[in-house]
């Protein structure tokens, strides 16, 4: 019998659970097993896996560093838990994007760079008297080995007097100068020009080529007196003015500006090119002279993975041993779908699937055994070809002697798993109930959830009628990434499911569709580009709710009786008794303080002044129906649609949050905490609640990311619901159940990368079910006869 608290407990067991909802929960969860937490979106799965469990490894592997690190520490708090017995250190790989920068890539998220460095600087051929160089002047984020003309990044910007100044009949003081700034600063520029006796009044084409020449591309800044034209209304007084060309005035905004808008309206001025210097390789002209098997290390990392290993034939002891490193480090990838990656591929243009799944496949490498492994969907993105070699991985790591606990929707990978722990009946606070926690069988006796229904269904998909086409999308012959010459035609009022493996060119060809593009009239994107990087971003922000919100109680007697404005119930207004402003000035109205842990990426913490609640004492004395601003955006999406049911503003925004079954989140939910298929739906809400004009195409990819498959269906409603009123929906798609119940389907392969990037099948899912080139196939087949 074990000893429940001894050190050898085969449980994790947790007590009094009450993170977020969940609701005082007991669970107790075997070690060295593969453990999946289910339930549906919002139903308290993550905050029990990542929230709790998680986080109190994490809190107590803090406590064990040094006295200094702990004061720190101490400021992130803890998870709400009465106790947790049982427990290993654990590994957290989470969904969240972080924000990787363009110098970020494949083969420095994975570590592969160091290596193919190494085997550069020790092994590589080297030209007759050259010096053997070390590692770092291979990598172009060092000084070292960076191009000197471009700094590494193998681009330049350039711009040219046609982008300048795009309508040439046009004089300067009419605007010839389109990429000047507005209002008065531009003004300014344009009476320096004329006080150096430059004419603009003349159409740009008629001054001279020298003058032209000068005005757009100098680099002096020379000083002169303005004596600006007196307007009848005020006096204007003479100013030492300093002329910026307009190349000047560009590239500096493109490069020092803090603001989005400056930088985009910049680089409308600006073309990219790989840089002349090193040809777009980011390397000094030393290290691009080194070659292995006859390539340059530049080269080398822009061949997909499964080509680099097996290209990298050793001819000496050394060199074996540092490509065997390297083979051994790109197998685990190769093995989780992602072989079509190369080493140079920016991490900025990866799916947040793919990042986790990188970052998996290097904790295979790194040995550990005897830890918690707490992963978030790891079958994001993945194609249910690529879901089985998934599941391969994820054994091999429990087979190590780790656990291995998933947050999961997918239905294979919960069939695979040896023990289940289900979340609900429903998301909020009508979740956070474990409902089930045992092997998988046992989840089909529990009538209250919402994942047995789905889990044990194996009835057919229903038969429903294709719909008619009104007309026909063609796109191509589209050149790009994988795709050659590729032409695809998508049906206009229908819906249409874009399918195939990881990497085979989805993306890259809906990304064709623009709307210029004959036959699209409105284009709506849908992206999951996080909604704000801070916390300052969130929900009732995002949709433009809050304003509504902020009106309403600014109209309250309380409100009124103080003078506060709306302004008052902002966050971004600042605090303090002379401004009149509201928020919690110890935090500036984030609610979240920054705590730097110096050996620790930073995390958020609630701020020690208002707790998280963003405002100071005097706004919160406010309230509205009994509840303060705070205490409103703490409110769930459900929770508030009857809160404000009487206020058309409002309910309109929240009625279309709840149709895309985002009921779960709160008004206030940081962006920060937002998934990528979160903010995807957040996007498609806004967009709902905007009145549709004419024939809208909608663009989605992957929309079903994070979503328990009853969600799944909320979603496909509002979708269908779209085309039944006459609009078109195109989305790539990895889950099955969305393409059955597609009108068409283009699916794309027959691999990834180079495997891939051409169309093998098109046409309604049944007949695409019936394709014998295709990948998705076989799986589809099965959907659609209801086989699991």
């Amino acid at each position: 019998m074990h000893d429940p608290h001894g050190p050898h407990d085969p449980y994790v067991r947790v007590r009094g659970a009450r993170e977020h909802n969940l609701k005082g929960v007991d669970v107790d969860i075997p070690r060295d097993v593969l453990a999946v937490f289910t339930g549906v979106s919002g139903s308290g799965k993550s905050s029990l896996a990542f929230g709790t469990i998680y986080a109190e490894a994490q809190r107590r592997y803090f406590e064990s560093v040094a006295p200094y690190a702990r004061r720190l520490i101490h400021q992130v708090g803890a998870p709400k838990v009465g106790e947790i017995s049982g427990l290993p250190p654990a590994v957290s790989l989470q969904q969240r994007r972080a924000a990787p920068t363009s110098r970020s890539s494949v083969g420095t998220v994975t570590n592969l760079s160091n290596s193919l460095r190494m085997l550069f600087s020790r092994a590589g051929t080297y030209p007759p008297g050259a010096e053997r160089l070390d590692s770092d002047a291979f990598s172009p984020n060092t000084a070292a080995g960076a191009c000197p003309q471009c700094h590494g990044l193998g681009r330049v910007h350039r711009t040219s007097e046609e982008l300048l100044v795009p309508d040439p009949s046009l004089s300067i003081r009419e605007g010839a100068i389109a990429a000047w700034p507005g209002a008065w600063q531009g003004k300014n520029l344009r009476d320096v020009l004329d006080a150096l006796g430059y004419d603009v009044d003349r159409p740009w084409r008629e001054l001279p080529a020298d003058e032209r020449e000068w005005i757009l591309f100098t680099d002096e800044q020379p000083v002169v007196t303005v004596h600006p034209v007196r307007d009848a209304d005020r006096i204007q007084r003479p100013y030492q003015g300093t002329y910026m060309s307009a190349r000047r005035y560009v590239m500096k905004t493109f490069s020092d500006s803090k603001s989005p808008t400056l930088r985009a309206k910049a680089e409308r001025f600006l073309t990219s090119a790989p840089c002349p210097a090193c040809g777009g390789s980011r390397l000094r002209p030393e290290a691009l002279a080194v070659t292995f098997g006859g390539r340059t290390i530049a080269e080398l990392a822009a061949v997909p993975l499964v080509e680099l290993a097996a290209g990298l034939d050793a001819t000496s002891q050394a060199a074996r041993v540092l490509t065997d490193d390297l083979t051994s480090r790109i197998a685990p990838i190769v093995e989780l779908g992602l072989g079509y990656l190369s080493l140079d591929r920016p991490a900025p243009t990866l799916s947040a699937g793919e990042l986790q799944r990188l970052r998996l496949a290097t904790q295979l490498r790194s040995g550990l055994f005897g830890v918690v492994y707490v992963l978030d969907e790891p079958s994001a993105g993945l194609h249910p070809a690529d879901t089985e070699a998934l599941l391969v991985v994820l054994e091999r790591l429990k087979a190590a002697g780790n656990s291995v606990f998933v947050v999961e929707h997918h239905l294979d990978v919960v069939r695979g798993a040896d023990w289940l722990v289900d979340v609900g009946p429903h998301a909020g606070e009508h979740g956070g109930r474990v409902l089930h926690s045992g092997p998988v069988a046992g989840l089909a006796a529990v009538e209250e959830s919402a994942t047995a229904r789905y889990l044990f269904d194996d009835s057919p998909v229903p038969a429903r009628e294709v719909r008619e086409p009104s007309g026909w999308l063609k796109t191509g012959p589209v050149t790009r990434h994988n795709l050659r010459a590729v032409t695809a035609e998508f049906p206009l009022g229908a819906f249409t499911a874009v399918t195939g493996v990881s990497g085979s060119g989805k993306s890259t060809l809906i990304g064709e569709i623009t709307q210029d593009t004959a036959g699209v009239g409105r284009l709506v994107s849908v992206d999951q580009k996080p909604i704000g990087r801070t916390p300052r971003s969130n929900l009732a922000t995002y949709t433009g709710l809050f304003d509504v919100v902020r009106k309403v109680f600014a109209a309250t007697d309380g409100a009124r009786a103080r003078g506060f404005g709306v302004g008052r119930f902002s966050f971004n207004v600042a605090g303090g008794a002379s401004s009149g402003g509201g928020r919690c000035e110890t935090c500036q109205g984030e609610g979240f303080v920054s705590v730097e842990l110096l050996f620790l990426p930073s995390t958020y913490a609630p701020c020690p002044d208002c707790g998280g609640d963003r405002y100071n004492p005097q706004t919160l004395e406010v309230t509205y129906r009994g509840r303060n601003i705070a205490q409103v955006l703490d409110l769930t999406v459900e929770s508030a649609a009857e809160f404000f049911a009487d206020t058309p503003a409002v309910a309109r925004s929240l009625g279309t949050l709840l149709d895309v079954g985002l009921g779960y989140l709160r008004l206030g939910q940081p962006a920060t905490e937002l998934s990528g298929g979160e903010a995807q739906r957040i996007k498609l809400a806004s967009e709902l609640q905007r009145g549709r004009r004419g024939h809208t195409l909608y663009l989605l990819d992957e929309p079903t990311t994070g979503l328990h498959p009853a969600d799944v269906d909320v979603l496909m409603r509002q979708l269908h619901g779209l085309v039944d009123a006459g609009h078109t929906v195109i989305v790539v798609e990895h889950d099955m159940s969305v393409v059955a119940g597609a009108d068409w389907v283009i699916d794309l392969g027959p691999g990834g990368g180079d495997a891939g990037g051409r169309i093998v099948a098109a046409g309604p899912p049944a007949e695409v079910a019936r394709s014998g080139q295709s990948r998705t196939a076989p799986y589809l087949a099965r959907t659609l006869s209801g086989v699991g």
